[in-house]
């Protein structure tokens, strides 16, 4: 029995929605433009334990589209995951709390974005797929280049 306590456990606790916004400043005169708006995505990722072997992992997302220097519409998306990791060696959490559990958030959050832009009139914007590793390992080259500078 005691044996069964040491096996690693990963489980989704709940999935969840944790903040949304959206911002059209210019409203309605900008609707009548016909100039090609652009379009810059930012995504971000940040993981904070909750209690003993639980941790919520959260994804941003903010789209900020404008014509010129006008916005048309801002969307800020935080789509939330609470995770139960137990039992994982320690060099193992970054990495399922830094690319596992996002990638298991994201499509939430691609949802909920699209479905934001969607009901505020605007045709859905869908987020691109996104290599989770690769950005983890930037995160870490990042931070180890950091960590050195201030040394």
């Amino acid at each position: 029995m005691a044996d069964e306590n040491l096996n690693p456990v990963f489980q989704i606790q709940r999935m969840y929605l944790k903040e949304a916004s959206l911002e059209q400043p210019n409203s309605p005169a900008i609707l009548l433009e016909q100039t090609q708006p652009s379009l810059d995505i930012q995504v971000g990722v940040e993981a904070a334990p909750v209690a003993e072997g639980i941790y919520e992992v959260a994804v941003t997302a903010t789209a900020h589209t404008k014509i010129g220097e006008r916005t048309v519409f801002l969307v800020e998306c935080k789509q939330a995951g609470i995770f139960e990791i137990r039992n994982l060696p320690e060099d193992q959490m970054g990495p399922i709390l830094g690319i596992a559990c996002p990638q298991i958030v994201y499509p939430y959050l691609r949802g909920n974005v699209a479905d934001i832009i969607n009901r505020a009139g605007f045709p859905p914007v869908h987020l691109a797929e996104i290599n989770f590793q690769l950005m983890y390992e930037q995160q870490q080259q990042a931070a180890a280049a950091q960590q050195g500078a201030v040394q």
